[in-house]
This record gives structure tokens, sequence and C-alpha cells, in this order.
């Protein structure tokens, strides 16, 4: 490692921005600084595992000759990918996709920018990228499936398994109301679509036990890394939330993007009050009969939280002056500004461990 890729590594590592919290005009103002970062990726070390997982036994594991039918497989596992910067300071960022995607979500964006997967790395944060249970390089169980073609269930029985289609997922990621039109302003590289649309897989969540087992394999990571910031997306919003129920520890802060739900604002509030928590949302909510309703309930759990004492920041990026992101906030055009914020807000809010 030469002394000059360590100098490199220690100037992104130590660059600071204005927090969410400062005025619109102030915001505007202060263009991110790292936006532009180029230059050789250095890392500490970098791999990928596993947490959880159950083995089960099936005999309808295939409907193939050359396949054995009957066997053990493993389930229920939650496949991460981490890259960890040289000397990191700052707490480690783990990055949770939402509905039919898989941890692409946070890579190089669709029209090929940095995605924020290189970008909190280059920040100075180690990063783990998961694929949900049942998703990506998480395996699915074929068993059910293939005994409902084997005869040996009932029809009815068939998994409710699922895939969105383009047309759908345009309204359902708010690049316009409805697919081909696009909202004005929008921010979300259009030109890009087909490439964004590789990108989505089967959901499997229908046939997930509840709490989703990510949920389980979720706490379990923040544990092991004794110290993470959960950052979810979309279907993956209330997870961090839900792994809070179970236990807060190694949860350093909670950063939830546009998410499907919040927590209920009259529900118990108990393990969120000692966490540092941002709910974040993009452009063209209020207009959204899909998403409308669920901003009004995270207002409504942010308020009760705030009440009880609780710290929140509840953002909706319009407010500030920041207009035209899209669901997909993390691959709009603006995406770096925005994980520029999202680094000062857990500089501010999130303390790092010691060494």
């Amino acid at each position: 490692m030469t002394r000059r890729l360590l100098a490199v590594v220690t100037l992104l590592a130590t660059s600071a921005l204005p927090a969410f919290v400062l005025p619109a005009a102030a915001q505007t103002a202060a263009a991110p600084a790292s936006t532009g970062l180029t230059g050789p990726l250095v890392l500490e070390k970098q791999g990928s595992f596993f947490v959880g997982g159950r083995n089960v036994t099936s005999d309808t594991l295939s409907t193939l000759p050359a396949y054995a039918a009957s066997g053990t497989i493993t389930v229920e596992q939650m496949y991460v990918r981490y890259q960890v910067p040289v000397a990191a300071q700052r707490p480690p960022v783990t990055l949770i996709h939402g509905c039919c995607l898989t941890g692409k979500t946070w890579e190089t964006t669709p029209d090929g920018r940095m995605g924020w997967d290189e970008y909190f790395v280059r920040r100075g944060h180690p990063t783990y990228v998961i694929d949900q249970v049942s998703r990506g390089r998480s395996s699915a169980d074929p068993s059910l499936v293939n005994s409902v073609k084997l005869g040996k269930t009932p029809a009815d029985k068939t998994p409710p398994i699922f895939a969105a289609g383009q047309e759908a997922a345009w309204a359902i990621f708010r690049f316009g109301t409805e697919y081909p039109k696009v909202h004005d302003g929008m921010r979300f590289p259009v030109a890009a679509k087909d490439e964004f649309y590789k990108q989505m897989v089967v959901d499997w969540i229908a046939t997930m036990p509840t709490p989703n087992p990510t949920v389980k394999a979720l706490s379990e990571l923040s544990k092991t890394l004794d110290g993470t910031v959960l950052i979810s997306h979309s279907q993956s919003g209330i997870y961090p939330f839900q792994t809070a129920a179970l236990d807060t520890t190694g949860i350093a802060g909670i950063v939830s993007i546009e998410p499907g739900t919040c927590p209920a604002a009259t529900g118990d509030l108990k393990p969120y009050m000692n966490i540092p928590i941002m709910v974040l949302w993009g452009d063209y909510v209020e207009t959204s009969s899909r998403w409308a309703p669920r901003l009004k309930a995270c207002r409504e759990f942010a308020e009760a939280l705030t009440k009880a004492g609780g710290r929140i920041d509840h953002v909706v990026l319009p407010d500030l002056g920041i207009k035209g992101n899209s669901h997909m906030l993390m691959q709009d055009d603006n995406s770096l500004e925005i994980a520029d914020r999202l680094v000062a807000w857990i500089e501010k809010n999130v303390k790092a461990k010691k060494n």
C-alpha cells in the first residue's frame, strides 16, 4: 500500500458535509464536496458470507430425471457482501433492498454511475450489502412448487410468488403516474430504464413466515458487527424496526428510505427510544394513492416517537428544496448528493466505536 493511496483514503474518510437538518437554502448553497470522487478504491478487505439458514429435507426438490428429488437443502439464509476501507473510522452501514429487487439496488446505477455501496466505502464506512432471504444469492425453497407440479399437493396450495411488471413498476417507483408518462422534473435516468428492469426478480416474500427470516438475520449481523446503521428501502423499510423490536444490540442507527410501512404510532415505542432514526422520502409522494397514506402513517409515527422522547428525523426532500426524486432515489441523478447528506447525518447522530 503506497503512502499516496493511504492519503487518498484518509482525505475521503474525513470530509464532512451539512446534515439534513440545515435550512433548505443552506443546503442548496453547499454543494456536496465529494460527489466527484475518483481514483483507486483502496480496501482493507472484502468478501461475502451468509447469516442464518436451516436445513430442510424434501422429496420434491426436483421434477427433472437428471436430478434427485429427495435430499436436504439449506433455506432462509441471508447473503452478505462487504467492503471495508483502510483504517475505517466511521460506523459500518448495512444496505437492505426492497421489493422485487436484490442487493444490486445499491450497486452501479442503471446509467453507469457510482452506486451507494462503493460511495459509502469511499466515505470511510465499512459497507455491507445483503440479498434478502429467498432473493438473489439467498436461495429459495422449490419444494412446494414441485410438490404441486407432481400432484402431491393441491393446486390451490401453490405458493404466492409474484413479479412486478414493468408497467406497474413505473407507477410504483414513481417515474410517472402511469406508464409511460414521466413526472415533470423527475430525476430517475429513464433512458436507462431497460437496465433497471433487468435488476427485477421474482419476489417470494408472501411465502415467508412473520417476521421475515431476513429480520432475524439482520439482528445476528448487527450483533456481529457490534454497531451498524441499518439502511432499508421500501418493502424492507420496516425491517430495521422489527430487528430493533427483537433486540436493539448492535443497531447503531436506522435510515428507512420510503418504507412500505412504519411502526404504529400507537404501538410500543420503547425499542426505538435510544436509536437515532431517519425516515426519508423523495418527491411526488403526496400525489400517489399508494404512497401518500404511508407517508402520513410514518409522519404520525415520527410525531409520536418525538413526543415520547425519541430521536427521529422525518425528512421529505421537497421540503428541503430537493425536488424530482423518484422512489429509487439511490439511483436518481442526484443520488450521491443524497448519500452525502446521509453521511453527514450519520456523522452527527451515530458514534463510531473506538478500535
